[in-house]
Order: C-alpha cells, then sequence, then structure tokens
C-alpha cells in the first residue's frame, strides 16, 4: 500500500489515516440514518416493487464533516423465505461511468440466471459518485457529444494528430470548468469508501457484491481497504490491478485483445458466409470492413455515419457475442441494399436528450475516474510512439483509444498513485470469473488479481472470449456462482470451463436486419457490463 503525501491525502485520492477515520465517521453515520425507501421517481424508469433511496457520503474522506454528496441507490427486496435470506447483494456494472441501478430488474424481468440467489438476496444498485443520479459531473454539452459525424480516429497526417490532440485537451479543460470542484475526488479508492458507506446505510455488517468489468478494480480496491468488510465477493471479466498497468497500460493491452476478437468474430462471421454473404475468408471479410471505413469516410452514411461511428457500432461485436448476430445482419442487409437499417442502428437520435445527457455523463466520468486514478503520460512523443507502433499490428481499436484517453495528458486536476492491490489476512475467499479471449479485460487480469487475493479462486472459461460471463449460460460457471453466492462455498483448486455456446446465424431465410429485430434477439441491458 503506498505511503500518501500530504498533498493526497487532503485530496482523498490515497489511503492516508484522514481518509480511514472519515470512511468510519461516514459510516456509522450512515447506520444511524439508514436508507428512506420509497417508490422511485417515475421518470428513472425502474418499476414497483423496486424501491429508491439516497446516502449522503463526504466529497473528501478527509473531511468527513465537509461537503457531501448524496448517491442515488435503488433494491428490490429477496423473494424467499425470512430464513432464505441472506443479506444484500450489491452490484457494479463497470465503465467507470456505469450505472448499477438496473440490477434490481434482474428480479422484475425473471432472468433464469439469477433466481436462486434473488430468493437469498435484496438485489441492490447504485450510481457511483459523479454518475446519474449522484452528483452528476459533466465535461461537454450533451448535444454536442453526440452530433455526427466526427473525425475519423485512424490518422492519415501529422495535421490529423494534431486536430485531435486539440479536441482532448479542450475536452480536459471542459471537465474542469464544468465539474471541477468534483476531479479530485473521482477515485476508485473513493468509491469503494463510498462502497463501505452503501454497506453500513443497508444495515449490512459485511459486504456481498458482484463487479463487473471496471467494478473488478472496484472490487479489488475494496477488498484491500476493507479486507475484513467482505463476505461475498465475485469479480467477473477482470482489470489487472497491477500499479504500473493503471491506466494507460491497461488501455494500451486493449488494444491488442480487442484485434484477437474482433479476429474471432470475423472467422465466424466468414465461417456463416451462407447467411451474411459478407466473405467467406477472414481476410475478405476485413476487407469488405476497410471498404465500408474508406466508403464512410468519403460520404458518411446519411451525412452522420462516418469511420468513427461505424467503429462505435462495430466494437460491439468483440465485446459480446450477443452482438454477433445482430451485427452481422445489420452489415449484410446493408450490402443487400438496405443502408437505412445500418444508418439508424448508428446515426445518434439529437431529440433523445435525456439518453444523450447519459452518454456525456458516462464518457466525463470514464475520463475523470481513469485520469484522476494514475499519473499518466504527458509526453505527446510517448503517445505517439506507443500507438503508432500498436496501430501496425492491431489496428482496429488503437488510435479510437488513444485519443479517448488523450485528455488525462493535460488533465488539469490533480492525478494519484493507483493503490496496490492486494490482501492477505481477513478476507474471505474471492470468486473470479474471467474468459481467456475477452476483448476489454485480458485474460492476464484475472491472473494476476488472483495472485494479489489470497484465498480466491479462478473459474477460467476456456476459448470464449464475451464480457461479462456471469450472465451467460454456462452451467459449469453458472452453478459455481450459486454454490458460492449461497453457501459461500468454493472449490479446493481453480477450475477451468469449457466455452458457452457460440452464437448460432439464423437459417438464411431468417435472416432480418437488426432494425427488424425484435427486441428478444438483442442483450438484455440489465445483464450486460457498462462499455466505455
Amino acid at each position: 500500500m503506498l505511503a500518501p503525501s500530504a498533498t493526497a491525502a487532503s485530496a482523498g485520492r490515497d489511503n492516508g489515516a484522514a481518509e480511514a477515520v472519515g470512511t468510519q465517521i461516514a459510516a456509522a453515520r450512515a447506520a444511524r440514518t439508514g436508507i428512506d425507501w420509497k417508490d422511485c421517481p417515475a421518470d428513472w424508469g425502474f418499476e414497483k416493487p423496486i424501491q429508491c433511496g439516497w446516502v449522503k457520503v463526504p466529497l473528501d474522506y478527509s473531511k468527513p464533516f465537509g461537503k457531501t454528496i448524496e448517491l442515488a441507490v435503488d433494491r428490490i427486496a429477496s423473494t424467499g423465505t425470512k430464513e432464505e435470506r441472506q443479506g444484500a447483494l450489491v452490484y457494479n456494472p463497470g465503465g467507470p461511468g456505469g450505472s448499477g441501478m438496473r440490477f434490481p430488474r434482474r428480479v422484475t424481468t425473471k432472468a433464469p440466471l439469477w433466481v436462486n440467489t434473488s430468493k437469498a438476496y435484496d438485489f441492490v444498485g447504485f450510481d457511483p459518485r459523479g454518475v446519474g443520479h449522484s452528483a452528476p459531473i459533466s465535461c461537454i454539452d450533451p448535444q454536442e457529444f453526440v452530433k455526427a459525424p466526427k473525425a475519423d480516429p485512424v490518422p492519415d497526417s501529422e495535421a490529423d494528430k494534431s486536430a485531435q490532440r486539440k479536441l482532448a485537451a479542450e475536452y480536459a479543460d471542459g471537465c474542469q470548468e464544468r465539474s471541477g470542484e468534483m476531479l479530485p475526488f473521482m477515485t476508485t479508492p473513493n468509491t469503494a469508501r463510498d462502497l463501505d458507506v452503501i454497506r453500513a446505510a443497508l444495515g449490512e455488517q459485511k459486504l456481498n457484491y458482484l463487479g463487473v468489468s471496471y467494478g473488478t478494480y472496484l472490487g479489488g480496491v475494496y477488498a484491500t481497504l476493507f479486507p475484513t468488510h467482505v463476505r461475498r465477493m465475485i469479480v467477473d471479466s477482470v482489470v489487472d490491478p497491477d500499479q504500473d498497468n493503471i491506466w494507460y497500460e491497461a488501455n494500451l493491452g486493449q488494444d491488442v485483445a480487442f484485434q484477437m476478437r474482433w479476429n474471432d468474430w470475423q472467422d465466424w462471421v466468414a465461417k456463416n458466409d451462407s447467411v451474411f454473404h459478407i466473405g467467406d475468408t477472414r481476410a475478405k471479410v476485413e476487407a469488405k470492413w476497410l471498404e465500408l471505413r474508406a466508403k464512410a469516410k468519403a460520404n458518411p452514411l446519411g451525412g452522420v455515419v462516418g469511420p468513427a461511428e461505424l467503429l462505435g457500432f462495430f466494437q460491439s461485436a468483440p465485446y459480446y457475442d450477443s452482438s454477433w448476430v445482430p451485427v452481422a445482419q445489420t452489415w449484410s442487409a446493408y450490402l443487400a441494399g438496405d443502408e437505412k437499417a445500418l444508418i439508424d442502428a448508428i446515426a445518434p437520435d439529437m431529440s433523445d436528450t435525456k439518453g444523450n445527457a447519459t452518454a456525456e455523463n458516462g464518457n466525463a466520468v470514464y475520463t475523470a475516474v481513469e485520469c484522476a486514478d494514475a499519473k499518466w503520460p504527458t509526453s505527446w512523443a510517448k503517445w505517439n510512439r506507443d500507438n503508432t507502433k500498436l496501430h501496425q499490428k492491431y489496428p482496429f481499436l488503437t488510435w479510437s483509444n488513444a485519443w479517448m484517453n488523450l485528455p488525462c495528458a493535460t488533465w488539469k486536476s490533480k492525478q494519484s498513485n493507483p493503490i496496490a492491490v492486494g490482501a492477505k489476512h481477513g478476507l474471505p475467499p474471492v470468486l473470479i470469473v474471467q474468459s481467456e479471449r475477452d476483448a476489454a479485460t485480458p485474460y492476464e487480469g484475472g491472473v494476476s488479481l488472483h495472485r494479489k487475493l489470497a484465498g480466491s479462486r479462478l473459474i477460467t472459461e476456456q476459448n470464449a472470449g464475451s464480457h461479462g460471463v456471469t450472465s451467460l449460460v454456462n452451467p459449469c460457471i453458472n452453478t459455481r456462482v450459486d454454490t458460492y453466492l449461497l453457501t459461500g462455498k468454493v472449490d479446493a483448486k481453480d477450475v477451468k470451463c469449457g466455452p458457452h455456446a457460440t452464437p448460432v446465424a439464423p437459417a438464411p431465410a431468417a435472416a432480418k436486419s437488426l432494425a427488424q429485430a425484435p427486441g428478444s434477439d438483442l442483450p438484455a441491458l440489465e445483464d450486460l457490463p457498462a462499455v466505455r
């Protein structure tokens, strides 16, 4: 664990003594106050019997009697008997910047994989600090944020790079101007402290937690700061918490893994060429992709869909297996002459001001947390050298990822040193679930966290790569998740499971575009981890 400097301690960014005491004070206060549960506001979109409430936390944990912010929380009561109930299960979907408030809908929608655990646990979601209803931050006007088309992320010249650098610096300045008071405190350690205050407000002596994607890093930091407060913890699709990996190197690692999973999807599309008619080899599918990018760059589709917008849509395929069919169908329909389906699936809806505000807020929090959690390279020469080299072998995401994170190079608020994640004493077994070919959180992340958390168990899903494993049907994994949450038991040693079922392409006669597909063809939002 890092020894905090006086400056870092005063900004609430490291595990200083002042922050530890501040968390104890805030948690004790929350335990006395509890949560005043009520029906959720109608415009939040959560049906009864889901209830909503608020938990008050310090903005700066080194000043627990100073300024406070309110965090939105929601819950649905356990469905079993009083004797079956084991407490509350708190969820974070990742991001950073994702809202966990849809988690209780796994009960109201009767999600099959969660029927057993919902008998034992109240399902609790929350908006982390800065997200959604919890003192939301912003970096740019939301309508400007979603406006399209944006510049092609792959630069053709030094002038293109200069333009992107200017946009990144302006975005960093916008974060400071619009949300400067919050920025020093938008860190993972502070969100972990918030999680402990929520635990206390729920009346729980110990935390039951499910974290996916970035939520695994939040879980790892919580386990480091509060090992004796953990009862059960599942982390799924794991960020490598090594201090040297947070966050610059983590994003470079994503570029390599996304290319691998993009190739996997292209192989699948080629295998199903009788359905999609895109190409019968990976090389042919890639050629069609480059052809589509070039066409959209020369003349944006519908005036709004250029290469950047295409990437935003197509990258869902390497993220989630549940997107393999609908993305391929929409592309196939485009090649068959239905350009409208592709445009409708991608183009921003400028009339959806609420949705656009949510998108902008999510990106603002993503940027704020990653920029505040760690010190980033400030040398453009380093960014340019690293990303130019990576792009040569891994072109799918590299430059897009670079521009998304570049605001951290000119960040105006103070940046921290990442916490040394790890726990050897007082922590119960943590269950780690990781697929081998995950694009967003490469496999090594699960192995790394496993090494750092004594007594943890690693379940590896072999020959699979969908991001967010615990909501996929795979009995080898599902039964172990249920057993762990219901009994606390883990296997005597690590487990390797086979893959979940590969998506099945529809028969040629049944193939339809995404625009025509019923909602059941698409992944449920309740079950998807938050994405970048």
